[in-house]
């Protein structure tokens, strides 16, 4: 099974102005494809966004995109997409975290812009794929079907921000930088060798689309305030906050509560309840989860089944567990072999199988290890 396309492809390169994106696009000329690179203006008013090291969105960005595309000499385009991704990505986000959920950005510009906003007008241009620096690895199949699979390099691994894709979607996506074994400063090397002005840029970190890191101050911004309680598992009233959508799920700094846990051991966020806007924290062992229910399935080819053992991923820079799931109508039911801590309805779960992306779908609800039943979203059982 092979990566490698068995004929040039038309393919469009997706350039955020970063190092890793600039290395791709040269990489699928090199690979004899016919290349074009693409800008993606995301915002409305780009100077909002962040500059330098903290961004991908920025006029900086698209300027360090154009410069890398005259480099490998391919022809560059900027296109607007700010109000598919406002809508799509950050207006979802502020919904996600009003009604008691920590969502994913990321994973959701890959689905709803990069692979279906993006791809669609690619493919209505008459280009075969899109191209990214995803480090992730679309295999072929004697079939001719396809499958994604995690990156040669575990250590930059994103196949988790890439679960969401569909077979339809895979068929048209390459990822030069996923089936090298190369660490980022042997891409930096390779930038420069190829005489690219982004091979020292910092990487982009966070949400692009708050501008100054605040997560808490953008929902704010957005949401208002609104004074709740902060509880004990008892109900005990320990101190008050501004907004249940400032937390999220395992957090333990920031709870501004006035005195000590009775054993004297830090508390964490153990649900958050937008209904009657409150926080109940707790000790760490009240994390644990055994079970979860999860909405909205997106397979990376055919849906499983029945149940099967797979492992699992439930953050983008987690580590794996083993899992039994099994697909329920509309809904993906999951049993973890050993108890996990700290999963917050409104992540995703990514299933694999060994290296291969089986699909995700996104939390809905958790069962703690003295439940009989899933809780709802974000409440503790």
């Amino acid at each position: 099974m092979t990566q490698t396309s068995p004929r040039p492809l038309r393919v469009l390169a997706a350039m955020s102005g970063g190092v890793d994106s600039a290395v791709a696009a040269a990489r699928a000329v090199e690979a004899g494809h016919d290349v074009t690179g693409v800008h993606l203006a995301l915002s409305a008013n780009p100077q909002s966004f962040r500059t330098g090291a903290r961004g991908c969105c920025t006029i900086e960005d698209s300027r360090d995109a154009r410069r890398a595309a005259d480099v490998i000499g391919i022809p560059f385009y900027v296109w607007d997409l700010a109000e598919r991704f406002r809508e799509d990505v950050v207006e979802d986000f502020i919904a996600e975290y009003e009604a008691g959920r920590t969502p994913n950005p990321c994973l959701r510009c890959n689905e709803k812009i990069k692979f279906a906003a993006l791809l669609d007008k690619a493919l209505a241009l008459g280009f075969d794929a899109v191209c990214t620096g995803h480090y992730a690895t679309v295999v072929l199949r004697e079939d001719g079907g396809r499958e994604l699979h995690r990156a040669s390099d575990m250590a930059k691994d994103q196949s988790y921000v890439l679960g969401v894709l569909d077979e339809r979607q895979l068929a048209h996506a390459l990822f030069p930088l996923g089936d090298t074994l190369t660490t980022k400063e042997e891409i930096r090397a390779e930038a420069e060798r190829r005489g690219l002005a982004v091979a020292k840029k910092p990487d982009s970190h966070d949400i692009c689309f708050i501008a100054d890191g605040d997560t808490q101050g953008f929902l704010a911004s957005r949401l208002g305030t609104a004074e709740g309680d902060i509880l004990d598992e008892s109900g005990r009233r320990l101190g008050t906050h501004d907004g249940a959508f400032g937390f999220t799920i395992g957090q333990r700094k920031g709870l501004r509560i006035g005195h000590p846990a009775p054993d004297g051991k830090p508390r964490y966020v153990l649900d958050i309840s937008p209904v009657d806007n409150t926080v109940t924290v707790g000790p760490v062992e009240a994390l644990d989860v055994v079970a979860l229910t999860a909405i909205r399935p997106r397979w990376c080819g055919t849906a499983p089944s029945g149940a099967g053992t797979y492992t699992a991923q439930l953050r983008a820079h987690g580590g794996e567990t083993e899992v039994t799931a099994e697909p329920v109508g509309d809904e993906l039911r999951v049993e973890f072999t050993e108890p996990v801590r700290g999963v917050a309805p409104g992540q995703a779960i990514v299933l694999y199988d060994g290296t291969r992306v089986v699909g995700s779908a996104t939390i809905a609800a958790t069962r703690r290890p003295t439940a009989d039943a899933a809780s709802p979203a974000g409440s503790l059982a």
